[in-house]
């Protein structure tokens, strides 16, 4: 069964779709993806589709559930790269993926998460000072 690698990067994970996804592919990605959010301790996740040419509307549909899921285990999730032909797309399915960032590439969407990450730090400790 093909597995799409998720590499930790810090306190990230960098997933790259270099393959064609099919739903059942998508499905194992949500399921590996979630798991390794919850035993890595990672704050943000980075989904890199700039390989991808076709997103149907399962896709992004998976994509916009895993942002959630990972926003309510404490990461947020960017997703890069994405190219016009797909932006187009999805816009022409009327999905416009509630909850998921979106930056131009990998490096936009790594300061998105560190600038993210960063306040979201920040508030937790201003938070743990007042005590």
């Amino acid at each position: 069964m093909d597995k799409i690698p998720i590499l930790k990067m810090g306190q990230f994970l960098l997933v790259t779709i270099q393959v064609d996804m099919h739903d059942r592919l998508a499905m194992t990605l949500q399921d590996d993806l979630t798991r390794m959010v919850g035993t890595s301790g990672a704050h943000g996740v980075l989904i890199d589709i700039s390989a991808l040419d076709i997103v149907d509307s399962f896709m992004g549909r998976m994509l916009s559930s895993i942002a959630s899921m990972t926003r309510i285990m404490d990461a947020e999730t960017v997703v890069v790269g994405m190219q016009p032909a797909v932006a187009i797309t999805l816009v022409e399915l009327g999905l416009s993926l509630p909850g998921v960032l979106t930056a131009l590439n990998v490096d936009k969407g790594m300061e998105m998460l560190t600038a993210r990450l960063g306040t979201a730090l920040g508030d937790s400790k201003a938070s743990h000072e007042d005590d």
